[in-house]
């Protein structure tokens, strides 16, 4: 039988692939079909959002969610991963805002009202809470003042957040996707076809949402296999399966 942790490297292997992808794809349709990249207020300047959203809130935030399960970890000082984690979810959460800022210059500069769609509110709810996560995780579990009882206290909410955070960022970054098609690829100008006739754009696209979606499942099915829980010492003596310590 194949060991856990070869299994593991296996899909985590599957996972960085698939994260890696989904950057290439999303900064590959935004130039090739979308214009490329610009910081001006213009068409171009929203291209930014696709790109920072996916690859911060989606591809970042995913890794740092499974970098305690990572076996090469459990041997080392968990307080040195703890900063790393951090610090990849403050670099998820930067790319985020800066894309929230890229898509809110944009309308602005087309007079076009924020936070009008489904879309809009479930994306800046994941933001908002990341952002209440991310403070909450450096009190709680960084902070040397923090009292025990209080990241006690902590651990189940944070590890519960930490999932339906990233689970709103797919359904948010597949939601932006699709209403990114429909807006785009209305087929009334001469340039582009209906999103119905299945062109090229509309077909590489689609398959970017599937590879957002092969990403996550990868990533929760992984955070839900508790062989993969990271074990304090006293833990390991007796191999009891706990959820892992923030």
């Amino acid at each position: 039988m194949i060991s856990s942790s070869v299994l593991f490297y296996g899909i985590y292997v599957l996972c960085l692939c698939l994260g890696l992808l989904c950057v290439v794809f999303v900064s590959y349709w935004n130039i090739e079909w979308r214009g490329g990249f610009a910081w001006d207020a213009s068409f171009l300047q929203f291209n930014w959002h696709p790109v920072l959203m996916v690859t911060g809130l989606v591809v970042l935030y995913g890794n740092a969610a499974i970098l305690y399960r990572i076996p090469f970890t459990w041997s080392q000082r968990k307080q040195h991963w703890k900063l790393v984690h951090a610090s990849l979810l403050l670099s998820s959460l930067f790319l985020s805002i800066l894309g929230l800022c890229a898509v809110f210059d944009f309308h602005t500069g087309y007079h076009i009202p924020n936070l009008y769609s489904l879309h809009s509110w479930v994306g800046i709810c994941t933001v908002v809470l990341f952002t209440v996560q991310w403070v909450l995780g450096l009190v709680g579990f960084l902070s040397p003042c923090s009292p025990l009882g209080f990241r006690k206290l902590l651990k189940p909410v944070h590890a519960w957040m930490g999932m339906a955070i990233f689970i709103l960022s797919l359904a948010s970054s597949l939601s932006g996707i699709n209403e990114k098609l429909l807006l785009a690829l209305d087929g009334n100008s001469n340039s582009t076809a209906a999103y119905s006739s299945h062109p090229a754009e509309a077909l590489f696209a689609n398959f970017l949402g599937v590879l957002i979606v092969a990403f996550g499942l990868v990533v929760l099915g992984i955070l839900s296999n508790q062989r993969w829980n990271r074990l304090e010492p006293e833990q390991e003596s007796s191999r009891s399966l706990l959820p892992e310590d923030n």
